[in-house]
């Protein structure tokens, strides 16, 4: 039994080099090196020669003839390009012809496709051939990295999408000679498992995938940085949130620190001048606490109205004494005694 694999390898494919898809083109048609440059640049400059011959018959002297032998060669250039006139003269070495395949009288025959040999299919400057080998069909466009399979249904489809691409198609008329490919395929029909790629096209996918993933990289580590950023700032936001938060209970304790001591030196006081003292000064602070002064009173502004506060007191009590009749006069030990008292309670609460 037949290597599937290997009855692919047998197919002689010549793959692009430079600009000499025309020597591809025939060497896939004939399945082997038959054709060289120099082999094909010797068919041009034969060319060359006869339409120069052909031009002097109108005199060597005449204008036409000057402007031709001017004009470069219509059969080759220095890019390895060669006209389909040097292809059908290589191909008639060996006995075969060109039909123009869109042309009527080979579209008057109503022939299958399926049923010729070989078609060598033209675009500009680029030459390649389709052909039959044992019962299968096989694009061998040298630009591709290997031979492609091509069923039976699909050949005409392909052939037709070829002429709205702009190729021109030209059907091999004649015995091609025979090869070992042919002799193989004769007997065994293959399948392909995965279609050949344009050449180049790895090594441009592989490129094209290298700048993606460094495209993604790049673009990663510069996500990587502005969440980086975006978490210092979020961070620092926290943390002068927090200053503002602790500079507002530190305030606030201090103002219900001062409150509290006012409070405190209220309730110390407790005879009826302190309590009346208390209830002004009580009206003094709802006073300041609506129109927002309150909050502005620092510890030391505090201390000195409550030494000012108790200053009044102390003035209070000493009037008070200095009003109180002469124990002698009034001859009474009680009076005295209450007087003395009453000092004693007074500076108590002082």
């Amino acid at each position: 039994m037949f290597d599937r694999k290997l009855n692919m390898d047998s197919i002689f494919h010549e793959k692009q080099e430079g600009s000499l898809c025309a020597q591809h083109c025939l060497n896939n048609l004939l399945q082997g090196e038959y054709f060289t440059p120099v082999d094909l640049s010797s068919i041009a400059h034969q060319l060359d020669e006869e339409e120069r011959m052909r031009m002097a018959e109108g005199g060597m002297a005449s204008e036409e003839y000057r402007t031709f032998l001017q004009q470069p060669s219509g059969n080759m250039d220095d890019s390895g390009f060669f006209s389909i006139q040097v292809i059908s003269n290589a191909l008639r070495v060996w006995g075969l012809e060109l039909i123009l395949f869109n042309s009527r009288e080979y579209q008057s025959l109503m022939i299958n496709p399926i049923n010729e040999n070989a078609f060598i299919c033209n675009y500009k400057e680029h030459w390649f051939t389709i052909r039959k080998l044992g019962q299968q069909w096989f694009n061998l466009n040298s630009l591709l990295t290997g031979p492609e399979l091509i069923s039976d249904t699909y050949l005409a489809l392909f052939l037709a999408q070829l002429q709205q691409e702009g190729y021109s198609i030209f059907v091999i008329r004649g015995n091609l000679p025979e090869c070992e490919a042919e002799q193989i395929l004769r007997f065994m029909r293959v399948q392909q498992q995965q279609r050949p790629r344009l050449i180049g096209e790895d090594e441009a996918q592989t490129s094209a995938g290298r700048s993606a993933a460094l495209s993604q990289a790049e673009v990663g580590f510069v996500v990587e940085d502005e969440v980086v950023d975006e978490d210092e700032e979020l961070k620092r936001a926290l943390a002068l949130s927090r200053q503002d938060i602790d500079v507002e209970d530190e305030e606030a304790d201090l103002r219900r620190a001062i409150q509290l001591s006012m409070q405190g030196a209220v309730m110390s006081n407790t005879s009826p001048e302190s309590e009346a003292g208390s209830v002004k000064s009580g009206s003094q602070a709802a006073g300041s606490s609506t129109g927002g002064q309150s909050d502005t009173l620092t510890a030391e502004e505090l201390r000195k109205r409550r030494q000012a506060y108790f200053d009044r007191q102390q003035q209070q009590a000493q009037s008070n004494i200095s009003q109180q009749p002469d124990p002698k006069s009034t001859g009474g030990s009680g009076s005295v005694n209450t007087g003395s008292e009453e000092d004693q309670q007074q500076k108590r609460s002082q």
